[in-house]
């Protein structure tokens, strides 16, 4: 970058001399003496200028450049010297332009030889970035090979000035979540209600002492009393946690959240979606009190969402519960970090330096000396690798346990069911499955039924040879919306003609006076030129129609895009769901039905097997216990192993499993892998100018595939003049921060060519295939 007046891009920003700096006459312009006139000598007074401590300032700017990745210093004025605080935001001017950044630190000297150009402007004198989080921030940025700047923003909210000014509120939490007005009053410092004495045991917070909360499903595991107790002693113990079946797993994570509150420390829960903040949020209010809890969700407005924050940063809360930006709260003495359901993928960043909520809360361990405790119904590979690395512990349910609060699990594909109803290796909807349901509404019980896709027939294909059906124009697959609607492009939207009949409608005269499409204007398959079309995957929307026609006399509800059900009441009803938008049943389902099992197991992901077995044991979970009658019907083959891990209802098997197999082909957790997006001069320039560890295994590039084409919001979209490619790069899980660091040098250098365009770098890519 070209060098501006004023700012050098080396060890610090240089400028002209301040206003404010000392003149003195020895300095000062000789008085001019003209022959006819005298001048006597004016003098000059001396300026006193207030000396600062700490005057330089170490500031990170807003800047995505790599080569940028820096902090540099800056003269802080006597004006700014008590609002240009460590943590507040300013701006500077850098490159001849305002921009904004953090102040990082207060120094006494820089290492800049040059002059210093001083701080434009201190934005606020918040503390918005504690030290713990900015070092936090540059181990992320490091080990995805991102930048502070990048991360910096999805760890500090944008600022809204009313909000940040206004009176604190009495109990920030309670409004956190709605845009109502703060209250004036200051909530009180955290301490024993003055007419409740504190008792041993119990949990102390903002506004009056709670009761030891009893250990509760906790009991039912043999470490399970144990890690609360070291909880609440100060310890920091790592686990890995199975949760058992059914709605216990909100109290559980309160039970350890109050353990550590009891310590005197801070917690952190992080949870894949807004449902999931309300569900634990409500157990930590009845756990450690409203006072103590405050929620950071996604889709709170602009001044909710700072509110909220500043809740936490004020250190009027000890205790936060939100989605993955949650794992950035920068709560004062954290004692544990919880992970709820790490394998769904909202836990991952969809932005730049796409880190995962995991990832972040494993490093934030590390660097604060606070407790993990990563849990889920069937955690992930990675999970389980931390086990397997002997940093974190299994928490596991005994046998006998796991079969007293589990559904009873049974396959669609077993050998008995086919003799019983051949049709039922072709039906989507078996007899099993439609007896299990009629059994389960008789009983007064609501039934869920699991669809993997939404729509209404988001896929079709060939009814003759099975080709699927693609767009003309894009390639892009064909779907119908809704029963009447015509056949679309689910890319580009364009209207495909079909012959009459195709989809399998009733064939209409066409109306008097319109013209029909005939010949090549209609769909046909390039493969065998037939124009009947079937469908491939079949949605919701289709399924709960068919299953109205199947069950007129029982209502059903759908939850899903359009609208996500939190609760259904315990009364008969059929409720479609997609995955990760099953309501919570009051009493509990009375049978849960899984469709359509290998739309999931099919996927051509690394990661298919393992992500069907979560999303079969989400809902399976919400069933009653089989005790009680509660049945699971799922639609696949039973001799699949995770099929056969859901019967039995071990997936901590399957998971070991699965680690061992990925362990032995080389694939993450074992290894640390890289995907490099971008056309094929961008990636070739890339691999040029890295300097990769040695034994890097190079994979490709091949072509992106369609579905991975799609830009992605807030990175530069792949392969803008050219077609676009995908290389992988795969290291031993010990060089994975050398080629972190390769990845990032190698970007930096691109970025003083201005050659970046067009490239996107993810470390641990949540999808390789």
């Amino acid at each position: 970058m070209t060098e501006q007046p004023g700012v050098t891009l080396g060890g610090g920003a240089s400028a002209p001399r301040p206003a404010s700096a000392a003149i003195s006459p020895a300095t000062a312009s000789p008085a001019r003496v003209t022959p006819t006139v005298a001048v006597p000598a004016v003098a000059v007074p001396v300026v006193d200028v207030p000396v600062v401590a700490l005057p330089v300032a170490r500031v990170a700017i807003d800047s995505p450049l790599t080569h940028l990745d820096r902090p540099f210093d800056y003269l802080v004025p006597a004006e700014l010297a008590d609002s240009a605080v460590a943590g507040s935001r300013v701006r500077v001017r850098f490159a001849g332009r305002l921009v904004d950044g953090f102040v990082l630190d207060r120094v006494a000297t820089s290492a800049h030889d040059g002059r210093l150009a001083p701080l434009a402007k201190s934005v606020s004198a918040e503390v918005v970035l504690t030290p713990a989080i900015a070092r936090l921030a540059r181990a992320v940025a490091d080990r995805y090979a991102g930048t502070l700047a990048d991360v910096l923003r999805l760890a500090v909210p944008p600022r809204h000035g009313r909000t940040e000014t206004a009176p604190q509120a009495a109990t920030p939490s309670e409004t956190a979540p709605s845009e109502t007005a703060p209250s004036e009053t200051a909530p009180s410092e955290t301490a024993p209600s003055e007419t409740a004495p504190a008792q041993p045991g119990a949990v102390v917070v903002a506004g009056g002492v709670v009761d030891t909360p009893p250990p509760g499903e906790w009991a039912r595991y043999p470490a399970g009393v144990s890690m609360l107790t070291a909880l609440a002693d100060g310890a920091r113990p790592r686990a890995v946690w199975w949760a058992p079946p059914g709605p216990a797993w909100p109290a559980m994570i309160a039970a350890a959240v109050a353990a550590t509150v009891r310590s005197g420390r801070g917690a952190v829960v992080v949870v894949p979606d807004h449902r999931d903040v309300d569900r634990v949020e409500a157990a930590l209010v009845a756990a450690v009190g409203r006072a103590a809890t405050v929620a950071l969700r996604a889709d709170l407005g602009p001044a909710a969402r700072y509110r909220a924050f500043l809740t936490v940063s004020r250190g009027q809360a000890r205790v936060v519960v939100g989605t993955r930006a949650a794992v950035f709260a920068p709560v004062a003495r954290l004692g544990l970090i919880v992970v709820w359901d790490d394998g769904d993928d909202l836990h991952a960043e969809p932005l730049a330096p796409y880190p995962h909520a995991r990832g972040v809360a494993v490093l934030r361990c590390g660097l604060e000396g606070a407790g993990l405790l990563v849990g889920g119904f069937c955690p992930t590979v990675e999970a389980e690798g931390l086990v397997r690395a002997g940093w974190a512990h299994p928490l596991t349910l005994p046998r006998a346990e796991v079969r007293a609060l589990a559904p009873r699990v049974e396959a669609t594909g077993s050998d008995l069911e086919y003799a019983r109803d051949p049709a039922a290796r072709a039906a989507r909807l078996p007899s099993l499955a439609v007896r299990t349901a009629r059994e389960a509404l008789a009983a007064g019980a609501p039934v869920l039924i699991q669809v993997p896709r939404r729509g209404y027939q988001p896929s079709l294909a060939c009814a003759e040879c099975r080709r699927p059906a693609r767009c003309r124009h894009c390639q892009g697959p064909l779907g119908r919306p809704a029963g009447a609607a015509v056949l679309s492009c689910r890319w580009c939207g364009r209207p495909v003609a079909t012959a009459p009949g195709a989809l399998g409608e009733p064939v209409a005269r066409p109306a008097p006076g319109r013209p029909r499409v005939t010949g090549s204007a209609l769909w046909h398959c390039p493969s065998c030129s037939a124009t009947g079309l079937r469908a491939s995957v079949t949605g919701d929307r289709r399924t709960a129609e068919e299953l109205g026609r199947a069950f007129p006399e029982v209502s059903v509800r759908t939850s899903g895009r359009d609208g996500v059900l939190a609760t259904v009441p315990a009364a008969p009803a059929l409720v479609i769901s997609t995955p990760g938008a099953e309501p919570v049943a009051e009493d509990g389902y009375g049978a849960v039905l899984l469709l359509d099992g290998w739309s999931l197991l099919g996927r051509p992901d690394l990661r298919a097997a393992e992500t069907a077995l979560r999303r079969w044991a989400a809902a399976a979970a919400l069933a009653r216990p089989a005790a009680r009658g509660g049945k699971v019907i799922i639609a696949a083959d039973a001799g699949l192993p995770a099929v056969q891990a859901l019967i039995r209802w071990d997936p901590v098997t399957f998971t070991v499993r699965e680690a061992g197999e990925r362990t032995e082909l080389g694939f993450p957790p074992a290894t640390r892998m890289a995907a490099v997006d971008g056309t094929a001069a961008a990636v070739a320039e890339l691999i040029d100018a890295a300097r990769l560890p040695t034994g890097a295994d190079l994979l490709g590039p091949v072509p992106l595939p369609p579905s991975a084409q799609r830009p992605t919001p807030g990175a530069d979209t792949p392969g803008a003049d050219g077609e676009p490619e995908r290389l992988l790069i795969r290291v031993p899980r010990d060089q994975g921060r050398a080629l972190a660091a390769a990845l990032h040098a190698a970007r930096g250098v691109l970025g003083t060519r201005h050659s970046t365009s067009g490239l996107r770098v993810q470390l641990d890519p949540l999808v390789i295939g």
